[in-house]
């Protein structure tokens, strides 16, 4: 049996592909002037969801591209992962508020994780990506984190921007599918 995580079905692809129909759908739920539950906001968000489960796969597959490369190097990617996996955390806790009211109200994101999530996310995406850049041999092409920072600054200028944005994450991390695909599909469970 062969990985399921071959080709166009890397998660590096997936995730950001989620994130882009969920762009489209919050632009469709906001054509009467209001964002709020209903079919679009629903999909979108539950979209949502289940890319951002996605990009906490991709952050392990990030650091796993970098974790050889280098002294002192593994202590980086690990601090790196560590945040990015509390940003990630930190959009799944809004994101499920969203979709279920009662648990916003119940255990809203506490304020100052509402700034720090998105920030620690991003900042720990781009540190591994950069340290992949700069590895010896470089493991992916300088412009690949030039491509998600450009999407995370889209994300911050305008949410209706997020299919835009999704579609430069994607660019960006196509590297990432390609150089972690060979790990993941030899990763112990995917062959026999």
């Amino acid at each position: 049996m062969t990985s399921g995580l071959k080709g166009g079905t890397s998660p590096a692809l997936i995730a950001p592909l989620l994130l882009v129909l969920y762009g489209l759908l919050r632009l469709v739920d906001g054509l009467d002037g209001d964002h709020g539950p209903g079919f679009a906001w629903n999909l979108g968000h539950t979209l949502f969801l289940f890319g951002f489960l996605l990009f906490g796969v991709v952050t392990f597959a990030l650091r796993g591209l970098v974790l050889g490369t280098g002294p002192g190097r593994r202590l980086v990617a690990n601090a790196a992962t560590a945040v990015s996996l509390l940003g990630i955390a930190c959009f799944l806790w809004v994101i499920l508020g969203d979709l279920f009211s009662d648990l916003a109200a119940s255990a809203p994101l506490p304020e100052p994780l509402e700034m720090i999530g998105p920030l620690a996310f991003q900042g720990g995406w781009l540190t591994l990506l950069v340290m992949a850049v700069t590895a010896t041999p470089r493991l992916l092409p300088a412009w690949s984190p030039l491509l998600v920072l450009a999407g995370f600054l889209l994300f911050a200028v305008n949410l209706d921007l997020l299919p835009v944005g999704g579609l430069l994450l994607m660019a960006g991390l196509a590297p990432v599918a390609r150089a972690s695909r060979p790990a993941l599909s030899s990763a112990p469970g995917t062959a026999g």
